[in-house]
């Protein structure tokens, strides 16, 4: 169930009265009276099924529950005045008001609409994704547009396109969103009743080696969380990790980092290996040869990944020309099948084919590759803060690797 994000006003309220431990003290900062201070606490309190203050003569402490909400809406609006503040810095304009003053005006509803727009580019598919009228989403977004005194959309011959601004914002709103969803996992686990979702960004190694395992053991434990799993390019879930749209990124790890907001964490290194269907020419070969191998036809993975640029330097450094007769893809059951049915060869983790060799599907030939370490590990936005259930799921994944490299 997606779950709802409170309305902005209500959660800069929370805030005010956190800090003010009072909602009269609380009441001229925010300019509401002390009834709708009352209102909004109370439609949090029934949205979150918790209460959130304990009332005490010498003012109003936060619960447990309270402490969670109260660090997740801090974090929440950091990413929205951060958000604010780059969209600014954006455009060439001047005069404009600044973070500060335009923060207490902005509202979920058009938040909502230009992450929507910026995401489809298009007024149409948004207003059917978030399931409002299309003339309600033109008003809040531009409703947004004359808040902030900026060029947000642009109209282009296919539709229209987000600027530089807009696109700050809105990655800036995401990432604000999904604290508020952290929120909510945080305080339902107080309650012992665990709801959400852990989604992470999946890339081939790991698929086929510690995270089957780690999802298994931690499905049994945690039966309630929703394990999500996404495969995509790693250009693509890299841009959806650091818009929060997913929680952590396994599999192959790039050096240099590509961004400066995420961090790398190895898990273990095992070496690559060429490998063939089984009863292959090679298998027998002895003292095999480079040269020899750049006569066969190749499956690789495109140009960029770390096993492609391992492929291509293995030749390039002896000086031989490397191998054009290449099938590209990152497919573990196409790289399987296109083994099997011919005299191809590629340039893999054995980690990735432990089952095709304990069945005998493939065989690693007779060439030492030991110096060709390929990293595997976690790769988490620098800024994110874990639950205590992603932490043990990340936990998991540790011993499962430290099992994996022992072997």
């Amino acid at each position: 169930m997606e779950r709802v994000i409170p309305n902005l006003r209500h959660l800069r309220v929370f805030l005010e009265v956190a800090n003010c431990k009072s909602i009269s003290k609380a009441a001229p900062q925010v300019y509401l009276s002390q009834p709708a201070i009352t209102q909004a606490i109370a439609k949090l309190e029934a949205l979150l099924e918790s209460t959130l203050f304990e009332r005490h003569s010498d003012g109003m402490y936060p619960t447990p529950a309270g402490e969670v909400w109260y660090n997740r809406t801090k974090r929440c609006m950091e990413y929205v005045g951060r958000g604010i503040r780059d969209a600014l810095k954006n455009t060439q304009a001047r005069g404009h008001a600044n973070a500060g003053q335009i923060l207490p005006l902005l509202t979920t509803t058009q938040l909502r609409a230009l992450v929507a727009v910026t995401e489809a580019q298009n007024f149409s598919i948004a207003s059917r994704n978030l399931g409002v009228s299309q003339s309600s989403l033109h008003r809040a977004a531009r409703e947004l547009e004359q808040l902030l005194d900026i060029t947000l959309f642009e109209k282009t011959s296919t539709g229209i396109s987000t600027t530089k601004a807009a696109q700050a914002l809105a990655r800036a709103a995401k990432l604000g969103f999904a604290e508020i969803r952290q929120g909510y996992a945080e305080i339902s686990a107080l309650q012992f009743r665990e709801v959400g979702k852990i989604v992470i960004g999946s890339m081939p190694l790991a698929r086929t080696s510690i995270l089957p395992e780690v999802i298994n053991r931690f499905s049994a434990t945690h039966p309630d969380i929703g394990i999500n799993v996404v495969d995509a390019p790693y250009q693509d879930l890299l841009f959806h990790l650091r818009h929060g749209d997913l929680d952590l990124l396994i599999g192959a790890l790039r050096f240099p980092a590509p961004a400066d907001d995420i961090i790398q964490e190895e898990l273990l290194s095992p070496p690559l290996a060429i490998v063939a269907r089984k009863g292959h020419p090679l298998t027998q070969a002895r003292n095999l040869e480079l040269q020899t191998l750049a006569e066969y036809p190749w499956v690789v993975p495109r140009a960029g990944a770390p096993t492609r640029v391992f492929f291509d330097t293995l030749f390039v450094a002896k000086g031989i020309p490397t191998p054009t007769r290449l099938v590209e893809t990152s497919s573990q059951i196409l790289i399987r099948e296109l083994l099997r049915g011919s005299d191809r060869l590629t340039l893999i983790s054995t980690h990735q084919i432990e089952h095709e060799l304990r069945f005998g599907l493939l065989s690693v030939l007779p060439y030492a590759l030991s110096h060709t370490r390929r990293p595997i590990g976690v790769t988490l936005r620098r800024n994110w803060q874990a639950t205590p259930t992603q932490t043990e799921f990340l936990q998991m994944l540790r011993e499962a690797a430290a099992r994996h490299a022992e072997d």
